[in-house]
């Protein structure tokens, strides 16, 4: 069981109140760093629309931070009653060891953001009765998907986000609509440790360039019965990929090898046999189908001391 973060003594925080003092950002790369500081530091309360493949949704969103760490609820205010609650802490990028030169998450996820997108400025907007600053994130490659950020024009918060497919279409659309008085949090948020990720045994032999293994809060390989489910993620910075492998059981539900379609996000399901037994392979995410199919098949597995 992973240590509860409020409750680590020795834990690093960044205080948010250094914010307020600093300039105004001018490039596309500083908007976007200022814009995930300002997902860490803001509180706030709003309300949200989103727009998907799998239809309209309407969400009631709020945020704080309480002892350091970050919460945020979201609850569906149409079709089935849905509510969602994270919370969590400012995460680093794997590898980022203490003698990185960007060793804090905004900062050094910005900088390898900008190795593997092309941050450009729009137009500026109007988005939820708030002046917004548009930030277009091209891929520099067909290996991931695009995005189109609004960003607040006072805070940096993000007011709207569109996905936006190897093909140019726009999959999926979040947009605040009514934002409350959003408010700089008085105090510090705390810093995930740093981290090795886990050598698992069954792991992608082949990923695009830039993403990497992300930790977990649970870095074992889960065990239920004599289940063992392993669950990895591997991000850029701004896409993400998760990858999920678990024992094929006599009687248990398994899922149709092929792509599936889930929201926004694509599955692709394989059925692979190691060490002698079946395995069911998921690996799923935003990101174009013969990308998750190229991991899928890239996935090796090797004996690992118990």
């Amino acid at each position: 069981m992973a240590e509860p973060i409020a409750e680590r003594p020795d834990a690093e925080r960044f205080d948010c109140r250094q914010l307020a003092g600093w300039a105004e950002p001018e490039t596309p790369l500083e908007w976007f760093e200022r814009s995930l500081w300002a997902n860490h530091c803001l509180e706030f309360q709003a309300r949200a629309v989103r727009i998907g493949i799998d239809g309209v949704r309407t969400l009631a969103l709020s945020r704080d931070i309480q002892d350091g760490v970050e919460r945020e609820v979201a609850r569906f205010l149409d079709g089935p009653p849905v509510l969602f609650e994270r919370s969590g802490h400012m995460n680093r990028m794997s590898g980022s060891g203490t003698d990185s030169e960007a060793p804090v998450s905004p900062t050094g996820i910005a900088q390898h953001v900008d190795r593997y997108y092309r941050l450009t400025m729009g137009h500026d907007e109007r988005i939820a009765n708030r002046s917004a600053v548009r930030l277009d994130i091209e891929p520099l490659d067909g290996m991931r998907f695009g995005q189109r950020l609004w960003l607040d024009s006072e805070t940096s918060l993000p007011l709207k986000r569109e996905l936006i497919d190897d093909r140019g279409r726009v999959v999926e659309t979040f947009q605040f609509t009514e934002l409350q008085s959003p408010r700089l949090h008085e105090g510090g948020v705390i810093l995930d440790r740093y981290r090795e990720p886990p050598r698992p045994s069954w792991f992608p032999a082949w990923l695009p360039d830039g993403f990497v293994d992300q930790p977990l809060d649970d870095e074992s390989e889960q065990q239920g019965g004599e289940r063992r489910v392993i669950h990895r993620i591997y991000s850029d910075g701004l896409s993400t990929l998760s990858l999920f492998v678990e024992p094929i059981e006599e009687g248990r539900e398994r899922l149709i090898p092929g792509l599936h379609r889930l929201g926004i996000s694509l599955a692709v399901v394989r059925h692979v046999v190691a060490d002698n037994r079946p395995h069911q392979v998921i690996v799923m995410g935003e990101l174009p189908p013969r990308v998750l199919v190229q991991v899928a098949e890239s996935l090796a597995w090797r004996e690992v001391p118990e």
